[in-house]
């Protein structure tokens, strides 16, 4: 003879299932979103400090890089990818690496 079915059973069951499968909805979406939320670049990092890159455009070596303006930002740069009114965006030279809006290096190129 058979076993008669608990309905009590098959439900908690089923409730389990579907809790253990939004956790793990749930659990990469966190994933994917910190991925985005990246750190700006850094001064510091090998290739903005070999352009001369700084997060605000007025902080530029005048000595060293004397054709620089403090218009020159960022967001109106050739390079920038990113819609002009973003605080920060991506930069062509900088892959992966968020820029600051207002800053400059030496690759800055007038946006026509």
């Amino acid at each position: 003879m058979k076993p008669v079915p608990n309905p009590t059973k098959a439900k908690m069951r089923a409730q389990r299932r579907t809790f253990l499968i939004a956790l793990a909805a749930a659990g990469g979406f966190v994933s994917m979103t910190d991925s985005f939320a990246q750190a700006t670049l850094d001064e510091k990092d090998p290739q903005a400090a070999a352009l001369g890159y700084v997060t605000d455009s007025s902080r530029a070596d005048a000595r060293k890089y004397p054709k620089h303006d403090n218009g020159q930002l960022c967001n109106g740069c050739t390079l920038w990818q990113s819609k002009p009114a973003d605080a920060t965006g991506s930069c062509a030279l900088f892959a992966g690496k968020p820029v600051n809006a207002k800053g400059w290096c030496s690759a800055w190129s007038k946006k026509a």
